[in-house]
C-alpha cells in the first residue's frame, strides 16, 4: 500500500488540493466543523486584486464553485457547526439549497477525506483552520495523517462513510435517545 505521511502545511497543501481539485465527489468526516480560510489562488503575485481584498477566502467559495461544477459534495460532522462557518453558509444559496449536504451525528469523530474515490485522507485533523487551514506554523495544531490512493483502503472507507451517511449506526445507539435528528430518520425518542 502506498501512502504518504501528511504533517503541519502538509495537510493543507495536500488535502485541500485535492478538495479543490475534485471533479465528482467529495466526503468529509469531522468532528469539529468550522469556519477555514484558504488561500485565495485567483490572487496574482504583483497584480491589484480586483475580487477580494484579502488573500483570504472561505472554503465555502470553493465548496461553491465545485457545486456550481456537479460535484457531490458532503460533510459528516459531530458537532454544530461553528457561527461564522453558518455565516458563511448562508451566503451560498447553491450550497444551503442542496449543493452541500450536511449531516450530524454525535458520535463522529473519524476525520477522513475522500475526493472523487480516488484520493483518501485519514488522520487527526478536523476540518478546522487550526487542523487543515493556511495558518502560520505558530497558530497551527500538530497534526498527523496519511494521503493515498489504495483502491482497497478507500473502497472500505467509503463504505463506512456512507453507510454512517445513511444512518446504519443509528439503530442501538446509546446517544439516540438526545440526537437531534438520528440520520437513520426515525425520532430519537
Amino acid at each position: 500500500m502506498r501512502m504518504r505521511l501528511l504533517s503541519g502545511r502538509g495537510h493543507y497543501e495536500t488535502v485541500l488540493a485535492a478538495v479543490a481539485g475534485a471533479h465528482r465527489s467529495v466526503w468529509i468526516a469531522t468532528a469539529n466543523l468550522k469556519e477555514l480560510m484558504v488561500e485565495d489562488g485567483r490572487a496574482v503575485p504583483g497584480r491589484a486584486r480586483t475580487r477580494t481584498k484579502s488573500a483570504y477566502r472561505s472554503v465555502l467559495h470553493v465548496f461553491d464553485d465545485l457545486a456550481r461544477n456537479g460535484v457531490e459534495l458532503r460533510v459528516l460532522h459531530a458537532t454544530p457547526p461553528s457561527g461564522p462557518f453558518r455565516a458563511e453558509f448562508d451566503r451560498h444559496p447553491r450550497l444551503y439549497r442542496g449543493g452541500l449536504e450536511l449531516r450530524a451525528c454525535p458520535r463522529v469523530h473519524l476525520k477522513a477525506v475522500v475526493v472523487d474515490g480516488t484520493f483518501l485522507y485519514l488522520g487527526s485533523a478536523n476540518w478546522t483552520g487550526a487542523g487543515l487551514g493556511a495558518k502560520g506554523a505558530g497558530r497551527r495544531n500538530f497534526e498527523l495523517g496519511f494521503a493515498t490512493s489504495d483502491v482497497g483502503l478507500l473502497d472500505e472507507v467509503q463504505a463506512i462513510f456512507d453507510g454512517l451517511w445513511n444512518g446504519r449506526g443509528c439503530t442501538g445507539c446509546r446517544l439516540r435517545d438526545v440526537c437531534e435528528a438520528p440520520l437513520d430518520g426515525q425520532p430519537g425518542r
